[in-house]
């Protein structure tokens, strides 16, 4: 049954362990240890720890010093005489007194854990995504955890198992840095007869340490309670400042070190054992005949024998404490098959901690910094860690995949698959059972011939290789020589031991930190497939080359949908001018898209000619109701739109016009009323330059090439105006409506051009061609608007326009039939007033265009929500319900402000509230921010009360209400 209290109480003490540990990092006053000591087997291990300690430097407290001790020359000299090592650095470096010391016990070779031997158990993962989004380990658990400890000592040392997790909470403890100390909690006996129990006496002290018995003498001991459990060992101790000196006293002499008595403590043939050795004398039943005849690390010796007596008399005037932790919890982290049953299920336990079975993962299987990619055979308890497994590549049931690029090959079941480079730039990946224990002489349960050695870590079996795919490959065949029975196949290569001491720890750390930029490009495209909102992307910082290549790869393949949501889930994790550029990338693929789409029917037109000397083509504005940003790609492209917009004049004209006149020179010449440019055209290279919104005829140009006036690319503009019939002249204008309005006037005005030279030139076209060629238009241009101001201006009348899904959008368009008396009403009551605002739409456009593409959730309901609202109003208006539109008019507008909240501004509210009385809806004309409010008065309320209201407010500014009729 799962322990409910347990679990808040160590999830609390967890978040009060973290909470000082980023105290701790602050620098300020807050107790943090003064060494931390990590022991190490060799120095070439050592230095695989600097260099680990050296990455996290800002993870570190700066008011601790850091240190890697490895065993003298190499050898297995114990946990033991690692700490007289400690002593000895200590000893030499400014002593123990008034110090707070950690020092972790990470000397091993990790024979059981082979792919961690390289880094060191120590820094092995740990399925914790830590707060600060850094995957855990080891080591960062024990920072952490420990980080509460030094404001409840006063001085002395602790010492821990490199291997094991300790949960627990510090205000257990208080101690004053003298004497010794160990820390323990309740256990089953199951458990605690795998390491050591603790017998305590009615004092609080040790009497006995029973270390690796069995249940029944632990039962006839009396250490199991009659629950079954007993005080395990946690492998944590506390040495006072008082037991250091003793200690020291043992290999010293005159004040100094004295290298005779030193060497005869620390060496292969003693190797003694800090929890045996140290603790045995510590324990007040403990007697010295008993002491002799307890199993040591290594071997019984003559001097072990002298070592242990000098160790009970500097021991012996001690007492053993117990801190009793209640509750708390370790974690063992100590063969391949306890990680393996960890990882696949038994992480459940420690959900409450926030550990998870996937840690920065692209994952739907456990893994660790891993890349599983979809459509790869995963078996059941697989296990990848700091890994990509992809393409062709299958993994057995059981198996753990470590440190390599999989792409291809078959993992057999239940072994476990590492790659390793070498410091002369090979590579040796090892396979071997996760039932395997590489201290004997079996791989995957078959015998290993002596002449291949004793044991298979000594065993040169493994290939080598000059990359990591070909020693992939090379283990397989290892593994089906070995079940074949074909040992005559195998060899020579490396063996366990030699891949360890030849490990390039530099690049295994470099691979990591490639895998992590790796993982974090995977999980990005999971919130897109899994469309999960932009905002959960992260990145640490700028893209790496390794993310760049991702990026580009991806980009090259992906359709145009998963490719702008790249664009921006990238950009926006990124953040800052970085992220703006690769966000701009996305209307690059949008357009592009768009443009290919619109463009495959699009050709030169060999049938024009110019059939009019002088022609005029004079278009309405529009103002938009319902389900605008419905019209606007990517949305319509991927979802299709919904429209309801009508046409009107204003001041009683229709302000949108394009003037055509033939000429009997060769050229082209443009002029613009509104803009006050003119430029003339001889050459049709620069005619064929668009995509450029800032050219003052890009308009112009586009709608000859979309209109198939000029060819796309190529040709002479001589020959064309011969064709044609001579040259000519297109003035357009815009007049008397200010930018910015809001009211279409650019998107009208394509249509009017594109009407112009169909008409000009004789080419038949409809509405419904019409349309399409104003796309095509505006994608040249690189607008990226909608197509909804075109049609709203191309005829008159109120017209419900909807779309399917599609790049290229075809549209159709109904126009309302309203009953005259409605018709009158709605013109009665429907006034337009000016903000005198210029509004922003291209910063609009790219805001809310991005808020679609990042799947923000408020965002997708409110453009789904305008579209019905759309469809209401068209409703309302063909039963002649003008209240009830304008109700709904009101609440589209509060949808649209979900959309995007600068649609109003402080003027435009207080406008609106200074008229909420005379009016029964409002909306803004366009996407908002500026230019023109729509409102529709209410019954009895004319336009003169409101212009007369609007003026005693907003005296002697633009505030204004504009004549306007629906027509």
């Amino acid at each position: 049954m799962k322990n409910t209290n347990l679990d808040n109480y160590l999830s609390k003490s967890y978040e009060e362990a973290w909470k000082d540990y980023i105290s701790s990092l602050s620098g300020a006053s807050f107790a943090v240890w003064d060494h931390v000591i990590l022991t190490a087997s060799n120095e070439h291990q050592a230095e695989a720890f600097r260099l680990q300690i050296q990455s996290r430097e800002k993870y570190l407290p700066k008011g601790t010093k850091y240190t890697v001790i490895p065993d003298d020359g190499g050898v297995r000299v114990g946990s033991g005489g690692a700490t007289f090592a400690a002593i000895r650095w200590l000893s030499e470096n400014g002593g123990w007194k008034g110090r707070k010391i950690l020092v972790i016990h990470s000397g091993g070779d990790s024979r059981r854990v082979p792919q961690y031997s390289a880094l060191g158990k120590l820094f092995s993962p740990v399925p914790h995504k830590l707060p600060d989004g850094r995957s855990s380990t080891l080591f960062d658990e024990f920072i952490i955890a420990m980080s509460s400890v030094p404001s409840r000592i006063t001085e002395g040392m602790m010492l821990l198992s490199g291997d094991v997790v300790l949960l627990f909470n510090s205000l257990l403890i208080e101690w004053n840095g003298k004497g010794a100390a160990v820390i323990s909690f309740k256990e089953d006996a199951e458990t605690g007869k795998d390491h050591g129990v603790y017998l305590t006496g009615d004092d609080g002290n040790v009497r006995r340490f029973l270390h690796k018995q069995s249940i029944d003498t632990l039962r006839s001991a009396g250490a199991v309670n009659d629950a079954g459990c007993v005080d395990i060992d946690t492998g944590t101790i506390l040495f006072g400042t008082d037991v250091l000196d003793s200690l020291y006293s043992l290999i010293s002499s005159d004040g100094g070190i004295d290298e005779e008595k030193y060497r005869s403590f620390v060496n292969e043939k003693v190797r003694l054992s800090l929890y045996g050795d140290f603790q045995y004398p510590l324990a007040a039943d403990s007697s010295l005949e008993q002491f002799y005849k307890e199993k040591p690390e290594g071997a019984f010796s003559d001097e072990l024998a002298i070592c242990r007596k000098a160790l009970w008399d500097a021991l012996r005037q001690f007492r053993l404490r117990m801190f009793r932790l209640a509750p708390a919890k370790f974690i063992h982290f100590g063969t391949t098959k306890e990680i393996i049953d960890l990882m696949c299920g038994g992480v459940n336990a420690y959900r409450c901690l926030g550990w998870s079975d996937i840690v920065n993962s692209s994952s739907h299987t456990p893994a660790y910094d891993s890349v599983i990619s979809a459509g790869v055979r995963i078996g059941n308890g697989v296990y990848a860690e700091v890994s990509h497994i992809h393409s062709s590549a299958s993994v057995g049931d059981g198996s753990v995949i470590s440190f390599v690029d999989l792409e291809d090959g078959n993992v057999p079941s239940h072994v476990v698959v590492h790659g390793l480079r070498q410091t002369d730039g090979k590579f040796v990946c090892r396979i071997f059972g996760t039932d395997d224990n590489p201290k004997e002489n079996r791989l995957f349960g078959k015998i290993i011939p002596e002449d291949l050695g004793k044991s298979l870590w000594e065993a040169p079996i493994y290939p080598v290789r000059d990359n990591l795919h070909d020693a992939v490959g090379a283990a397989l065949e290892l593994y089906s020589a070995v079940m074949e029975g074909r040992w005559d196949l195998i060899g020579p290569g490396r063996s366990l031991a030699e891949g360890f001491m030849n490990a390039d720890t530099g690049y295994i750390l470099s691979w990591n930190a490639q895998m992590r930029d790796l993982v974090a490009m995977h999980v990005i495209e999971r919130l897109i497939d899994e469309k999960r909102p932009a905002v959960e992307a992260k990145l640490d910082g700028p893209l790496t080359q390794i993310q760049r290549n991702w990026l580009d790869q991806r980009l090259k393949t992906a359709d145009y949908s998963k490719a702008m949501r790249l664009c921006y889930y990238v950009g926006s994790a990124l953040g800052g001018a970085g992220g703006e550029q690769v966000i701009s990338g996305m209307f690059n693929v949008l357009s592009d898209a768009i443009l290919r789409e619109v463009l495959r029917d699009v050709k030169e037109n060999s049938h024009a000619r110019i059939v009019k000397d002088e022609h005029t083509v004079s278009l309405p504005l529009r103002v938009n109701w319902g389900g605008g940003w419905s019209d606007t790609p990517p949305y319509c492209c991927e979802n299709g739109g919904t429209v309801l917009n009508a046409a009107i004049l204003l001041n009683g004209s229709r302000p949108v016009t394009v003037r055509m006149k033939k000429i009997p020179q060769k050229k082209i010449v443009f002029t613009s009323g509104d803009m006050d440019v003119c430029g003339e055209f001889t050459d049709i290279t620069e005619l064929q330059k668009v995509g450029d919104p800032l050219d003052p005829f890009v308009l112009q140009k586009s709608a000859l090439l979309a209109c198939g006036v000029i060819p796309f690319e190529g040709g002479d503009l001589d020959v064309v105006l011969e064709r044609l019939g001579g040259g000519f002249t297109m003035d357009t204008d815009v007049g008397g409506v200010p930018r910015g309005s809001g009211l279409g006037t650019s998107s009208i005005l394509a249509a009017a051009c594109a009407r112009a030279l169909f008409e000009f030139l004789g080419i038949e076209y409809t509405d419904d061609d019409l349309y399409g060629y104003v796309l095509c238009i505006e994608q040249m241009m690189s607008t990226g608007g909608g197509w909804q101001d075109q049609v709203g201006g191309a005829t008159d009348g109120i017209k419900f326009i909807t779309s399917r899904p599609g790049l290229d959008q075809s549209l159709k368009v109904t126009h309302l039939e309203l009953d005259e008396e409605t018709r009158r009403e709605l013109n009665e009551r429907f006034c337009l007033v000016y903000t005198g605002q210029r509004r922003l739409a291209r910063k609009i456009l790219r805001d809310v265009v991005g808020r679609y593409v990042g799947c923000e959730p408020d965002v997708m309901k409110a453009l789904d929500d305008i579209q019905r609202l759309a469809a209401l109003m068209r409703f309302e208006l063909e039963r002649g319900n003008v209240d009830a539109f304008a109700h709904i008019l009101s609440e589209h507008w509060e949808q649209v402000k979900i959309i995007d909240a600068d649609s109003t501004n402080t003027l435009i509210d207080q406008i609106i509230d200074s008229v909420e009385d005379l009016i029964d809806g409002k909306f803004v004309a366009g996407a908002g921010g500026g230019g023109f409010l729509q409102m529709i008065l209410k019954k009895g309320v004319g336009r003169d009360m409101l212009q007369r209201r609007l003026k005693e407010l907003f005296s002697d500014t633009d505030i204004n209400v504009w004549d306007c009729t629906l027509v």
